[in-house]
């Protein structure tokens, strides 16, 4: 069974971050929402394994949300050292 990798795991992290940031540049909010939706969705097809998707979801919740299905002192991990 594959686990969500948590500890910083990017060769060039700065850059894939500036990289996320320009791939906004010049749209609109809704668009910005479209490109993260088709970003997510590709990396999520990628990915490929139910669980460790389910994991990267819990973990992505805000801290203290009652449906992230964990306590609110867990902090969600840096991963990469751009997020």
């Amino acid at each position: 069974m594959a686990q969500l990798i948590t500890t910083p795991n990017l060769s060039s992290p700065d850059d894939i971050y500036e990289r996320l940031v320009r791939l906004h540049d010049g749209l609109s909010e809704a668009e910005s929402l479209k490109v993260w939706s088709r970003l997510v969705l590709t990396l999520v097809n990628h990915i490929g394994d139910a669980e460790v998707i389910g994991e990267a979801i819990a973990v992505s919740r805000p801290a203290g949300d009652p449906k992230a299905g964990r306590q609110a002192s867990d902090d969600a991990p840096a991963v990469g050292g751009a997020v």
